[in-house]
């Protein structure tokens, strides 16, 4: 099987402020303070089912020299630089089209950079059987997640029946929703969180964008006559503001009959607050969650503190509080209102 991995780098993250800022957003940062960055932890998710040579990586032209520091081992010809963003659908078109140019029988796994996974061999497993399914056939296959709370900032995929680690039709696509929408689906269980993972072959994909995003298709298109040459780069610079600005989930997913589902318990999360990433930080004794050599703490519970650049930062008599230093931007919020984070981050 001709396996490819595209990796989505392009968001901003700005709800990760001060740490995640345009010039430097949070899929290209060691989030967890473990030494990797979330785009590198994501590519390694990965490495048991393809090779570094058959990962793509499509991101802001102004993060191509990020993405090859960190990712060395993906050839430079396969880091696509978007000259704006468009949301997630041309980014998925472009990838693929150029794919299936030198790669016709490709399937293609797609993923968001900066996503964490803690049962990575049951996702390696899920992933597989994915591939197997979608290799010769004309659906795709989205990876659903096992939703372990009424979560309200997540989308939802309605199964057609409940089954976790089986392929099973997908009824319906659901926009987030209230908390008495979200636990009644949790009740339900046939409702997964969709984590933005898609697995299709290129002709699939290719075909049902055409199908349903015809306007994308068209750019795409006019685009293909100069991949892989020397003009590639002042076509996708012309063309690809041109294509309507649309989620691959409204461009084609809640359009087409073709959708399958596999879902699983994966320790998946998305890191799109403080608080996710506070989950996913050792903690201390008194339930602080710490990254950062230089940092003290003194009558502090039930605080997230990430302060890699602190000379020194000592905090004292704080409980449920966001303190986050980079750069000399320091922000000291309560977990509960880390909602304005957007606000606070605009300065004066």
């Amino acid at each position: 099987m001709d396996i490819h991995i595209v990796i989505m780098a392009g968001g901003v993250g700005s709800r990760l402020w001060p740490l995640s800022t345009p010039e430097l957003p949070k899929q290209f940062i060691d989030l967890l303070g473990v030494g990797k960055t979330m785009l590198q932890i994501t590519a390694e998710r990965f490495k048991p089912i393809c090779k570094a040579d058959h990962f793509w990586v499509v991101t802001s032209e102004d993060y191509v020299e990020l993405v090859k520091r960190q990712l060395p081992e993906v050839p430079e010809s396969q880091i696509l630089a978007e000259p704006e963003p468009r949301s997630t659908a041309p980014c998925i078109a472009y990838a693929c089209k150029k794919i299936s140019m030198h790669f016709p029988d490709a399937v293609v796994v797609v993923t968001p950079a900066d996503a964490i996974v803690i049962r990575t061999e049951r996702f390696t497993s899920i992933i597989e059987k994915a591939l197997d399914f979608a290799e010769n056939s004309d659906n795709i296959v989205t990876v659903g997640i096992k939703p372990t709370c009424p979560a309200t900032g997540y989308g939802y995929i309605c199964a057609a029946s409940i089954e976790e680690n089986q392929i099973v039709k997908v009824s319906s696509f659901k926009e987030k929703p209230d908390r008495e929408t979200a636990s009644s689906y949790l009740a339900a269980g046939n409702y997964f969180w969709n984590a933005g993972i898609f697995v299709w072959n290129v002709r699939t994909i290719n075909e049902q964008i055409a199908r349903f995003a015809p306007q994308i298709c068209l750019m795409m298109n006019r685009m293909a006559d100069f991949f892989y040459t020397d003009q590639e780069a002042e076509a996708v610079e012309k063309y690809f503001p041109q294509c309507e600005k649309i989620s691959i989930d409204y461009a084609v997913m809640e359009k087409s009959d073709d959708i399958y589902v596999i879902a699983g318990d994966l320790g998946w999360n998305d890191l799109g607050s403080w608080s996710s990433v506070g989950d996913y930080i050792p903690r201390t004794e008194q339930t602080n969650s710490l990254v950062g050599d230089n940092v003290r703490l003194f009558d502090c519970s039930n605080c997230i503190v990430h302060a890699t650049d602190a000379k020194q930062l000592v905090v004292q008599g704080l409980d449920g509080y966001i303190v986050a230093e980079k750069a000399g931007n320091i922000m000291i919020c309560k977990i509960s209102e880390e909602q304005r984070i957007k606000e606070f981050s605009k300065g004066k």
